[in-house]
């Protein structure tokens, strides 16, 4: 099932999808302070009783900031806590080099495509 939407702000559009019990959000556009809140809702956002696993898509992601970065942090420690787990696919070169320069694709699992974050 699909719940696509686009975000309030011309700036990040988030789509929602499930696959086999794993939360798949899929983020096009940038992500700064000015759709943080908005982000960190979609992330944390959870109507599943169970263990919180989450694959973010960043694929169609062209910027993000130290805001992205801190939702990102967030959101993986939330998922940790409550024994989930957040995963990073298809970041574009830019993205990554944001990922890399503060450490954050040592600690949160970084996949070239979604199909290899959804692997056991």
């Amino acid at each position: 099932m699909t719940d696509t939407h686009g975000s309030a702000r011309p700036g990040l559009s988030i789509g929602h999808t499930t696959v086999d019990g794993i939360r798949v959000l899929t983020l096009r556009g940038e992500i700064d302070h000015t759709v943080k809140n908005e982000l960190t809702e979609a992330l944390l956002a959870s109507d599943d009783a169970t263990q919180p696993r989450t694959v973010v898509d960043l694929s169609g992601v062209t910027f993000m900031d130290s805001s992205g970065i801190n939702v990102l942090i967030a959101a993986h420690q939330s998922m940790s806590d409550a024994q989930g787990w957040l995963r990073l696919a298809g970041a574009q070169n830019s993205v990554l080099r944001v990922l890399g320069l503060v450490g954050l694709d040592q600690v949160i699992g970084c996949h070239p495509t979604v199909e290899q974050a959804l692997a056991p």
